[in-house]
């Protein structure tokens, strides 16, 4: 047994062995709400300012949140919510203006979201993820490559499959354009004339 003044020096050496690893941001863990979570994990914002959320989130700049604002903000539109059903997507703009829009009119107005804010309402978690709402660029940038590449990650180092993936869709997009832009330049694209209109 050991003594007990080597147990007391020891203590803190052995309280932070089994602490664990604390280098999660407080604010994405899973005991933050979602708001903050979705602040930390999609905007890397670490300090939650509930007016700034609802300005950020106000994608029209029209001081509310219409249903398709309350959609987008959740990620309802994401190809990652693919396979969501759409009445569990219709739960979500549903519970959360019940939720919020205190004048009933379809919308939640800043003042309502600051209202409710003040009375302890937070948005709910649906368990539906963080809320992608970006384009490819901005999800690809914020969820891959910061987390596993920096400034000097050279061409050749985008190995992962995320990045392959990626750089696919740059590939057919760019031959996308191209093909346009050579049909841009015929003066008749017969592919487009009906076929009972054709000559042959």
């Amino acid at each position: 047994m050991l003594p007990f003044y080597l147990l007391l020096t020891l203590l803190p050496n052995l309280l932070l062995a089994h602490s664990g690893h604390h280098d999660q941001d407080p604010l994405s863990s899973p005991e933050s709400d979602w708001a903050t979570r979705h602040m930390a994990e999609e905007h890397h914002i670490s300090n939650f300012d509930p007016g700034a959320f609802f300005t950020l989130h106000d994608f029209d700049s029209s001081l509310s949140w219409t249903p398709d604002e309350v959609r987008r903000m959740y990620g309802l539109d994401d190809e990652s919510m693919k396979g969501t059903d759409e009445t569990k997507k219709a739960e979500v703009i549903t519970k959360t203006l019940e939720k919020y829009d205190s004048n009933m009119d379809g919308m939640i107005e800043r003042g309502e979201w600051m209202d409710g804010w003040r009375a302890g309402k937070r948005l709910e978690d649906f368990g539906l993820g963080p809320g992608h709402h970006g384009d490819d660029e901005y999800e690809y940038e914020i969820h891959h490559f910061e987390k596993f590449h920096d400034e000097n990650t050279r061409e050749e180092d985008l190995t992962h499959p995320e990045d392959i993936e990626h750089f696919r869709k740059h590939d057919e997009q760019e031959a996308a354009a191209e093909h346009q832009e050579q049909l841009d330049r015929m003066p008749i694209v017969e592919q487009n004339i009906p076929q009972k209109f054709r000559r042959y």
